[in-house]
């Protein structure tokens, strides 16, 4: 399914949700779920899911469905049709082919062990060889990507010269669209206005900024919630065994996730369920009161 609709300037609010289908929904997820949720339907705006499906090895069958009905369970109910990247691979090329016409995008035979090697930023070693013999990644001239930015939640934001100016990949070597290209190419068609995520791509902002400058759309509005960790720069993912979020009542996790954006639950309203608490959240939401944190430790039963 290509959605290619062009971006027009209007006053409605678009946000997403965009899980991984590597494994079921876990506390961490549902931070960004509940966030991006809340900050949508209180701007009387349209909340959209996305299924980010765009690296294959690591999707597990079922996974999406699961995460769908987790969703469901608390309340979190997205507007329109499900979008899933895998179906619009069409779409991703047809951008890559554009940007390479534009002589925006040089192929790159480096590895990632050689990368490493060499202090583990890319310092534009094939820019000038014009490869074209697959396998090649395909990397995007970086020179224009800002270090300063604004974040609904952080603020003024900066990032390292060196981080800014690394040519990034678009397509890799082994022929899979980057999280970098899809991303940027499903919320300008999407027409996505505000992005609401966790603070782990919090650094990937002025690419994807940049891209959409390149692509001649005005890129949304950022803002990153706090990480629930288990320890200090290890977040809860299902790369590290993250609980199911089946295992746990579903308002001991809402009200969990409402505390650690700012948001505790009134004493009235601890134990009820999901739909009242999810209302009274929705009531009071408030983006100022997310803690400025990029991480909070996750409660016990996460």
């Amino acid at each position: 399914m290509v959605l290619n609709t062009p971006q027009t300037q209007t006053a409605k609010y678009i946000g997403r949700f965009a899980p991984s289908p590597s494994g079921p929904l876990h506390f961490g997820s549902l931070i960004a779920a509940v966030g991006s949720y809340l900050q949508a339907k209180s701007q009387q705006g349209q909340w959209l899911l996305r299924i980010e499906d765009i690296d294959t090895p690591r999707v597990q069958i079922g996974a999406d469905t699961a995460i769908m009905h987790t969703l469901a369970a608390f309340g979190l109910h997205w507007d329109g049709p499900v979008i899933y990247q895998s179906q619009r691979i069409a779409r991703y090329q047809e951008v890559l082919i554009e940007l390479q016409q534009r002589e925006l995008l040089y192929g790159c035979q480096c590895s990632r062990r050689e990368i490493s090697l060499t202090g583990g930023v890319y310092a534009g070693t094939c820019a000038s060889l014009s490869l074209n013999t697959p396998p090649l990644a395909w990397r995007i001239k970086a020179q224009e990507v800002k270090t300063v930015f604004d974040d609904r939640v952080f603020g003024r934001q900066s990032i390292s010269a060196a981080l800014a100016g690394e040519d990034y990949i678009l397509k890799r070597r082994d022929g899979l669209f980057s999280y970098q290209l899809a991303v940027v190419v499903d919320d300008l068609d999407q027409q996505i206005t505000e992005v609401i995520r966790g603070a782990d791509l919090l650094n990937m902002t002025p690419r994807q900024q940049h891209l959409c400058h390149l692509l001649g759309k005005r890129a949304p509005h950022y803002g990153h919630l706090p990480l629930a960790v288990t320890a200090p720069g290890q977040k809860l993912s299902k790369q590290n065994h993250a609980t199911a979020l089946a295992n746990w009542p579903l308002n001991t996790s809402l009200s969990a996730v409402l505390a650690l954006l700012g948001h505790p639950v009134p004493a009235a309203l601890v134990g009820a369920n999901v739909a009242d608490i999810l209302a009274w959240a929705l009531s009071v939401w408030d983006l100022a009161r997310v803690p400025v944190t990029p991480e909070i430790p996750c409660p016990d039963f996460a």
